[in-house]
């Protein structure tokens, strides 16, 4: 059986969210979601719109995760040693990343694959942020 993991905010969720999660099920056969807590997300120095509680179902519900649980760390490896993953499934934004260079690294001497999926252009968490805030001064 083969385990596959990816995580995310999965604020205001989109299409780009629903595409990763579609290709990612594809790949494995049993899907595992990491979602940002909110104290995970602050750390950014940004506030998610959805509360956790809510993310975390709404993620659920989607037919293609098989299993949900809190990303409490940005360390995949620590995530890794509880999970034992098969593959992680990440957008190609993070491709090259200094962080996911040293990942590839890890991850290959555990016998991990990395799969990294374009990024849906045009539609983001953050984008749809500032148009609703926009929208909102606007009114």
């Amino acid at each position: 059986m083969i385990i596959g993991y990816t995580s995310g905010v999965y604020d205001l969720f989109h299409i780009g969210h629903l595409n990763l999660l579609k290709n990612a099920s594809a790949l494995c056969d049993r899907l595992v979601v990491g979602v940002s807590t909110d104290d995970l997300v602050s750390y950014k120095h940004k506030k998610s719109v959805i509360p956790f509680n809510e993310r975390m179902e709404i993620v659920r519900s989607i037919k293609y995760v098989d299993a949900v649980i809190p990303q409490e760390t940005l360390d995949k490896m620590e995530v890794w040693r509880k999970i034992k993953f098969d593959v992680i499934f990440v957008g190609d934004d993070w491709y090259e990343n200094n962080r996911w260079k040293e990942y590839e690294q890890q991850f290959q001497e555990v016998g991990v694959k990395i799969i990294y999926f374009p990024y849906t252009k045009g539609t983001s968490s953050t984008l749809l942020n500032e148009t609703l805030i926009k929208l909102r001064n606007d009114l």
